[in-house]
């Protein structure tokens, strides 16, 4: 690698591991050592080689470090597994890049291969509280530009939903800090969405799903040994409620099976959304996929969704639900057609907990 893709490639190591300070010691330190060994020319440059050039929106970062979290997960790595917790061990940052190397040194062909081969799929679960939220306001929202007494039925379809984990909202059950459980308080998934404030619409309404679909260019099977690895990975070591949170989505999810078709997202809606549905509200949703998509696909995307807003109804609407970034900071963004509206419904952490909700005009 020249001396200027290297500064690039450790400048996004250390991107990441500063979003990861707070919240995630553990991948702060290894991204931050990683970064210094790519400055050295280190065994991190060899692991990245056919990495170096892509997109930043690719997070190399994070796919380094859910390749050696792999590595622990499959019992590979058994002098690193001490500081993972996920695996019953304790972080002890002073010594962790002193352990990590000479894995890297060991597995070096196997850790290239998991990182280019990968993309990242953080399937979290947490986002699932914000989402629940959005699909209470458009129903009723919806329904009140139709001149309906009650909330729509939704069909909901995701967009690069991986292992298709958020599409249960209605199955969960939220704790929130009042003792109120919304949703399903029987739920085997169940925690505290950490809101401030509280989404602007019936909470004692059901949320009702008629149907749900997803598709994903590569979708994970999480009934498969191999899907939970790769997700698992992608969760940063030392966030055990994240990981409990993806244990229990995952079996939910096994009860619930809802396919996720490998399709691209704009051949997958066109088809999706050429036939109306009658006293239904179609909602589109995705969250943190977009910086993963290439700018021709996100073109195309928006073209089949202006095609299907422009046959919405009254009483066949369609709705945008989207959690991404923007501006450094994670937006729940709501558009409803054919009613016009277009809301900020709020923001919080990337991992959809904690969140807060503020109503705001989207322009």
């Amino acid at each position: 690698m020249s001396a200027t893709v290297l500064a690039v490639l450790a400048k996004l190591f250390r991107d990441v591991s500063r979003g990861c300070r707070v919240h995630s010691p553990l991948t702060h330190t290894l991204l931050t050592s990683a970064a210094d060994d790519l400055d050295a020319g280190g065994v991190t440059q060899r692991m990245m080689a056919g990495s170096e050039l892509d997109r930043a929106g690719t997070v190399p970062g994070l796919r380094f470090a859910a390749a050696l979290h792999r590595l622990v997960l499959e019992g590979k790595a058994p002098a690193l597994a001490g500081h993972y917790p996920g695996v019953g061990g304790t972080p002890r940052l002073a010594t962790l890049w002193s352990d990590v190397h000479p894995v890297l040194c060991e597995h070096e062909d196997e850790l290239r291969s998991l990182i280019r081969g990968t993309t990242v799929q953080t399937n979290e679960p947490g986002r699932t509280a914000p989402l629940y939220g959005g699909l209470l306001v458009a129903a009723e929202r919806a329904a009140r530009a139709a001149g309906r007494a009650q909330p729509f039925p939704v069909r909901l379809l995701e967009v690069g939903a991986s292992g298709g984990l958020n599409l249960r909202p209605h199955l969960v059950g939220y704790q929130l800090s009042n003792g109120t459980v919304l949703g399903d308080p029987g739920s085997p998934l169940r925690f505290d969405p950490e809101w401030t404030g509280l989404p602007a619409a019936d909470l004692t309404a059901p949320l009702v799903l008629h149907d749900r679909a997803a598709c994903d260019v590569r979708p994970v099977d999480v009934t498969s040994e191999q899907g939970r690895l790769h997700l698992s990975s992608f969760v940063w070591a030392d966030q055990l409620d994240r990981w409990n949170r993806l244990r229990a989505a995952i079996d939910l999810a096994v009860r619930d099976p809802v396919p996720v078709e490998r399709a691209t997202g704009a051949d997958w809606l066109a088809r999706r959304l050429a036939q109306p549905r009658p006293e239904v509200l179609t909602v589109v949703w995705h969250s943190v996929i977009w910086q993963y998509v290439s700018a021709v696909e996100r073109a195309r995307g928006r073209a089949v969704l202006a095609a299907a807003a422009a046959r919405a109804t009254a009483d066949s609407p369609l709705a945008l639900l989207v959690f991404e970034p923007r501006g450094g900071r994670f937006d729940l963004l709501l558009r409803l057609w054919p009613a016009g509206v277009s809301l900020h419904l709020g923001g919080g952490s990337g991992h959809g907990i904690p969140f807060t909700w503020d109503e705001q005009p989207w322009s």
